[in-house]
């Protein structure tokens, strides 16, 4: 196994993998924390509707969500042939990739900071009110410090999410190895190989690796946060 770790091609797929998770998330987190705050806010007309659907991409096979995205953003799909035209494709490239992990992350970056924004005390909205604060700088100032250690959990969940994609991926933007082949996919790819045991067993590990150490980070930046919010 450990002579696999001399091969660029191994290195390749993981910063191809990393890339692709980073993206997702970088995308995904701001449009979590307005839907985890929507989520959480007062009660509305349809509340239930708009969490079935956020939510809707864990209980979905990855498969269906995959060809989802390949009709809605695919070369002859809604706006993916307007992109197309433009030069802003995504089909057979990384980004589209990310789109597709990002889009299966999304619930699991929502959940938590959801919960976050929910376990707030009305109290210190109330307070921050009585001072003047408008619900522009109540939401910055006061209700997204607090939520914090939640989206940094989510954030973590999501990345974690992104980085074992597969079934989305592979069918949206296919597998091709330098372009869209993720940590996943090429474990796959070499398991299916009379000869790939030894590469795939080397991703494996350094796919177990890099989860630990987003867990053990997502540990240290949710406590740190919460230290820092009680001092």
């Amino acid at each position: 196994m450990f002579e696999h770790l001399s091969d660029p091609t191994i290195w390749g797929i993981v910063i191809l993998s990393l890339k692709v998770a980073f993206l997702a998330v970088l995308v995904a987190l701001p449009l979590a924390i307005v839907m985890g705050k929507i989520l959480a806010g007062p009660a509305f007309l349809g509340r239930s509707l708009l969490s079935a659907i956020v939510h809707l991409p864990l209980v979905l096979p990855p498969v269906v969500t995959g060809y989802a995205l390949l009709i809605v953003f695919g070369r002859r799909g809604w706006i993916g042939s307007v992109l197309d035209d433009w030069g802003l494709g995504f089909t057979f490239s990384w980004v589209g990739a990310a789109l597709a992990a990002g889009l299966m992350a999304f619930p699991l970056i929502v959940r938590p900071i959801r919960l976050a924004f929910e376990t707030q005390s009305s109290d210190l909205n109330d307070m921050a009110k009585t001072l003047g604060a408008g619900s522009f700088k109540l939401f910055f100032k006061v209700a997204l410090p607090l939520a914090w250690p939640g989206i940094i959990a989510g954030a973590v969940l999501g990345f974690a999410k992104a980085l074992g994609e597969f079934g989305a991926t592979i069918t949206f933007v296919s597998n091709i190895p330098g372009e869209t082949q993720t940590l996943s996919l090429a474990i796959y790819t070499l398991l299916q190989s009379p000869r790939g045991d030894g590469a795939a067993l080397t991703l494996i590990a350094i796919s177990i690796v890099l989860s630990f150490v987003a867990i053990l980070a997502s540990e240290w930046m949710t406590t740190s946060a919460q230290n820092r919010m009680e001092r």
